[in-house]
């Protein structure tokens, strides 16, 4: 009888894919992940000894070990097929060193995707395991175990028990604290732009509107910096030049503007589109391309398949069939006219592993209207991946961009000449933009310069130049230059992908991660640096400034590639990284104390227990919860207040908030989710009450509204009467009826390109924002 082959995977999903597709002679196991890990007990690692990591089974994985190599004794042939990267070629030789037996039957081979065809190629390309990539894994996880383990303990005795750091989790608190200093520098500088609705005298022709770009040879800027209208004054000088002046168009100029096509998704390119445009977290994202990876179900003639090739990569090299599948589709579908001469090949970045293909559908004939049962998060996931590589087959888009320029001609006879400018574009043909609809996508990690002289506007086909013009109104507006804005969890991805920090594999875990060790609030989808947050960078960046450093973190990735080709050696790689890190940590640890000691800041607060006795202050220090007051003399005092004190206008408010458990008078507190109502017999009585936001709840009526976070520090807006009501908000509610669908509340918004404004949760129509009606958030908390 022949012995059937053993098939070894991490996911039970792919696993019942992939056995449907090898048929009998083939056994197909999973092992459901890791099977082996650096125990948490201890470090783990023998520095001393050419940092040989010490890995052990994980506990509860034995019974799966154990099946496997009952398995594998009477199989013939053994295949690992892990994931195919270095976590995936790790996997395999800790698989493989459990077998043990003869390792000459023991293969590896990497399913780029889970299909009939991705199988049969990976299987008739089988290789040994290559024990460099293996190494760049543990290398990986031996840093970031030795940073771990050896930097967290100095936290602890530092602030308090339970905090840690990360090799690339605490440079990626560094970018965000850095871009807070870079906010709270910056000082906003005043500028005025003049703009004017024109049309021909005979006011047959349309309306157009223009802006002021240039004074005599000056060509004014839109960011603050000069030259600009920097004041009222002089805008409003400009005005009274400009009045009764007569307009000629002075030039015309039509361009065609081509627009190429995007490339086809890597990892993180996926995770900042489906934020932006689905609204996805990098985790979830990464959780449901994971799904379509493994196999869905398909028709009933195949059953289980993989929708998508694998979702962790850095490359946007895509095959020759998948190109040509994809080339023929667009032929046929969509005509010769769509389709470029050659194949479209697009550049990947410095340092790209290339070792898989972009992320793809694995069969450009199973179209997206045909997987609506999905459900709506996969089904628009796998739309996105789909549209956006059909699209990078596709021909440029083609635009004429038509720009005019208008001359103000003044009978007062000024010296000074004013011209304005007009551009507008116009779709020629659509290309690429038939499929994939081409919006701006998260911009968030660049500052806002505000270029509003490149702004589109509709320009009438009938305008010649040296037509006259008559300026319906002109009209001057302030602004303010603004400062960078805050990371989103996609625009911080977009920043370590291209500072090359993180790999696809771990770039949706180190956001994560920040966030959940409270170093992190997401606040309306932006990342805000807590005090907590802050305070910890400050003290890592400077007393290990060699090691959580942008650029150290960025060369160790760059080092950990050479392990892979083999270009050097694990011991030399992590002697490069132990070096400098050793120093740093032994400077650190000798002055752990005077760093705790200047953590401990003291007021002018008079101690609340024996102040008036001793004359003892408050000063602040750190706990589980944050910072708060204590007396300087504990332990033997132990008085204590919130660091948050109220203000006067909180202190009235809760002079008529009565305890419902006692009757006694409550008082404004501080805990780890923001302000509350406590009671001032506390600890007698733990009688707590929401302090809300002073609005009725609008789905309910009853409860009023309040700003919550969820346990992974993201902040939204809730009903005290949850459980009984569900209404939640991401935005602040404002309780103001919509004009066009009639919904009883809006939403205060915010983005870079339109400023604040109101917009209706259900019809999604906007208005200008009443400042008078933005409720306080840090009422809230």
């Amino acid at each position: 009888m022949k012995e059937k082959s053993l098939v070894i995977v991490e996911s039970p999903s792919k696993a019942k894919t992939i056995n449907k597709y090898l048929g009998k002679d083939y056994v197909v196991e999973a092992t459901i992940g890791h099977i082996k890990d650096l125990p948490k007990s201890k470090i783990n690692v023998d520095i001393d000894n050419e940092f040989k990591p010490t890995f052990q089974v994980i506990p509860g994985k034995e019974k799966v070990i154990d099946s496997i190599k009952k398995i594998a004794r009477g199989s013939g042939r053994i295949y690992i097929a892990t994931d195919p990267d270095r976590e995936g070629e790790a996997i395999a030789s800790d698989i493989a060193d459990e077998i043990a037996g003869n390792k000459e039957r023991i293969y590896r081979v990497l399913f780029n995707e889970i299909t009939k065809t991705g199988i049969e190629q990976a299987m008739n390309s089988a290789r040994k395991i290559d024990e460099n990539l293996v190494q760049a894994q543990v290398a990986r996880r031996v840093m970031d175990r030795i940073l771990g383990y050896k930097v967290s303990p100095f936290l602890w005795k530092t602030f308090y028990f339970g905090l840690s750091a990360g090799r690339v989790q605490s440079v990626a608190l560094r970018i965000i604290c850095d871009r807070e200093d870079e906010i709270e520098s910056f000082k906003p500088k005043e500028y005025w732009s003049i703009e004017g609705l024109f049309a021909k005298p005979s006011g047959k022709s349309a309306q157009f509107r223009a802006k002021l770009f240039r004074i005599n040879e000056d060509v004014l800027k839109f960011d603050g910096e000069k030259p600009c209208i920097g004041s009222l004054e002089e805008a409003s000088r400009i005005l009274n030049e400009l009045e009764n002046n007569k307009f000629t168009i002075t030039d015309i100029t039509v361009k065609e503007v081509k627009r190429n096509a995007p490339a086809p998704f890597t990892t993180s390119v996926l995770q900042q589109t489906a934020s932006s445009r689905l609204g996805f977290s990098p985790k979830k994202t990464m959780m449901l391309a994971q799904k379509l990876y493994e196999g869905i179900e398909g028709s009933k003639e195949e059953g289980l398949v993989g929708l998508i090739t694998y979702m962790r990569t850095d490359s946007t090299r895509v095959s020759k069939e998948a190109t040509d599948s994809a080339r023929n589709f667009i032929k046929d579908n969509y005509g010769d006219d769509y389709l470029p001469e050659g194949v479209k090949v697009f550049k990947s970045k410095k340092n790209t592993q290339d070792a898989h293909e972009a992320i793809r559908p694995t069969d450009v004939n199973r179209l997206p209207r045909e997987m609506k049962k999905l459900g709506k998060d996969l089904h628009a996931l796998y739309d996105l991946i789909w549209k956006r590589f059909v699209a990078s087959q596709m021909s440029q888009a083609v635009f004429d961009q038509k720009t005019v320029i208008i001359k103000a001609i003044s009978p007062k006879g000024s010296k000074n000449t004013y011209l304005f400018k007009a551009t507008g574009s116009v779709l020629k043909f659509s290309g690429f933009l038939k499929v994939y609809e081409d919006v701006k996508e998260d911009t968030t990690d660049k500052p806002d310069t505000q270029d509003e002289d490149e702004e589109m506007t509709p320009i009438p086909a009938d305008l010649k130049i040296e037509d006259m013009l008559k300026a319906i109104s002109l009209t001057k507006e302030q602004h303010f230059t603004k400062p960078p804005p805050r990371y989103t969890e996609s625009s911080l991805i977009k920043q370590l992908d291209k500072l090359g920090i993180g790999r696809p594999s771990t770039f949706a875990t180190i956001v994560s991660t920040v966030i959940d060790r409270k170093y992190v609030d997401v606040i309306e989808k932006k990342l805000h640096a807590t005090t907590l947050g802050r305070t910890v960078n400050k003290v890592l960046s400077t007393h290990f400034e060699d090691v959580i450093d942008v650029n150290f973190t960025a060369k160790m990735e760059e080092e950990l590639d050479t392990i892979a080709n083999g270009a050097s050696t694990y011991k030399e790689v992590m002697n490069d990284f132990y070096d400098p890190f050793s120093k740093d940590l032994m400077q650190a640890e000798s002055i752990a104390a005077e760093i705790k000691k200047g953590l401990a800041v003291k007021t002018d607060i008079e101690c609340p227990e024996c102040g008036k006795e001793t004359g003892a202050k408050m000063i602040k220090k750190w706990s589980r919860n944050g910072q708060f007051l204590s007396c300087e003399r504990f332990p033997k005092c132990k008085g204590a207040l919130p660091l948050e004190l109220p203000d006067e206008k909180e202190v009235e408010a809760a002079k008529n908030v009565k305890c419902d458990i006692c009757g006694g008078d409550m008082v404004i507190k501080t805990g780890r989710f923001g302000k509350f109502y406590g009671c001032t017999n506390y600890p007698k009585c733990n009688g707590i009450k929401p302090l809300t936001l002073g609005i009725k709840c609008p789905k309910c009526g009853e409860g009023e509204v309040l700003m919550r976070k969820a346990k992974k520090g993201r902040s939204f807006y809730g009903c005290t009467k949850y459980p009984n009501c569900d209404f939640i908000s991401n935005a602040i509610p404002v309780i103001k009826k919509c004009t066009e669908c009639g919904n009883n509340y809006l939403v205060s918004k915010s983005t870079k390109k339109d400023g604040d404004y109101l917009e209706c949760p259900v019809c999604k129509a906007r208005y200008e924002l009443p400042k008078a009606d933005i409720p306080k958030e840090e009422i809230a908390g």
